[in-house]
């Protein structure tokens, strides 16, 4: 990062990956504004401990706001902001097909919600949190961002490309950079409980079972939290192109049995495997070709699945009383 000091609104900051952002934002000197709904999507008493250090800077704000009320978006957005990191949506493959209006109002009406916020305050670098879902059946690995033909499977999925397509409206007509991150599988402290990793974590310490989806041979690129943050941080400051989508992964493919093989293997428990049919929405694999951030960003993946777990495992325990909380 340079040493410029910018006024920078993170949507969805008390989340995973917004939380470690601002981590990092405050660190730095920037100054930062948090908007968070604190969706019950899992326990809200999760995301307060994520955020309980910024509370502790003068430089930090946290607004609890709903991204689909614009008008109180019009209030708590400083007029002064220089960059927009929009990370806030509603989560989640399976539970969108379960309720994709609401997917919808909140991932695309809140998304322009954000950008309308963004033309009329005039700011002119907006980072989006899209996903490695919008590419839904793609066969040809690794996955490139110039691919054009996407085939997103979900609701969720298909918000994130209307996301992505929105910034390039946003982009063309008013002057505004948009960079569309495409996260693939994050992990790390933190992590939502609602999450493989998570959750396979917290059975297998349980000595409870755990259930695989399909025949344990799907295949996820799992990218550690700090590789994807550097990528953000990157992308806050780009300053080359108007319009960019760019992968943010590990640039490896797991299979989903090796993963549970890697976690007995860190963690020192054993899975007790129980099978059931592949879900609806589920893709059979993410790859992330990283050559565009490498090229654009001087992004490098750094963390390998190992040392991620390690990381994360060491998290867990420290903070079990409130990482086993979710609603299953």
């Amino acid at each position: 990062m340079n040493s410029e000091k910018l006024n920078i609104v993170v949507t969805g900051g008390a989340g995973f990956i917004g939380s470690h952002l601002i981590d990092w934002l405050l660190k730095e000197g920037h100054t930062v504004t948090n908007i968070d709904n604190f969706d019950p999507f899992y326990d809200e008493s999760i995301k307060r401990e994520n955020i309980r250090g910024h509370l502790e800077y003068d430089t930090y704000t946290l607004h609890e706001v709903d991204i689909r009320d614009k008008k109180s978006l019009d209030v708590v957005v400083p007029n002064d902001t220089e960059v927009i990191v929009h990370l806030a949506a509603k989560a989640g493959v399976r539970p969108s097909i379960k309720d994709p209006i609401v997917y919808q109002e909140v991932n695309v009406a809140g998304t322009q919600n954000m950008l309308e916020v963004a033309r009329e305050k005039e700011i002119k670098q907006f980072v989006f949190g899209s996903s490695s879902s919008v590419y839904g059946k793609n066969p040809n690995v690794p996955w490139k961002e110039d691919d054009a033909v996407l085939q997103p499977i979900s609701p969720y999925a298909s918000t994130k490309v209307s996301g992505e397509l929105l910034g390039h409206v946003y982009s063309h007509l008013y002057d505004i950079r948009f960079l569309a991150l495409r996260f693939f599988t994050v992990y790390g402290p933190r992590q939502r409980p609602d999450l493989a990793i998570h959750k396979f974590l917290r059975l297998m310490s349980e000595g409870k079972e755990i259930t695989l989806y399909g025949d344990g041979t799907t295949r996820r690129d799992y990218t550690y939290i700090d590789d994807i943050v550097d990528g953000v941080m990157t992308a806050i400051e780009y300053e080359e192109s108007m319009y960019e989508v760019v992968n943010l992964g590990n640039n490896q493919t797991v299979e989903l049995s090796d993963l549970v093989d890697a976690i007995e293997e860190v963690s020192g428990f054993k899975a007790g495997k129980v099978f059931e049919p592949e879900q609806p929405g589920d893709v059979k694999q993410t790859w992330a070709d990283i050559s565009k951030a490498k090229q654009l960003f001087q992004y490098k993946q750094k963390f390998n699945l190992c040392f991620g777990l390690e990381g994360f495992i060491e998290w867990y325990f420290t903070h079990k009383e409130n990482s086993g909380k979710n609603n299953d």
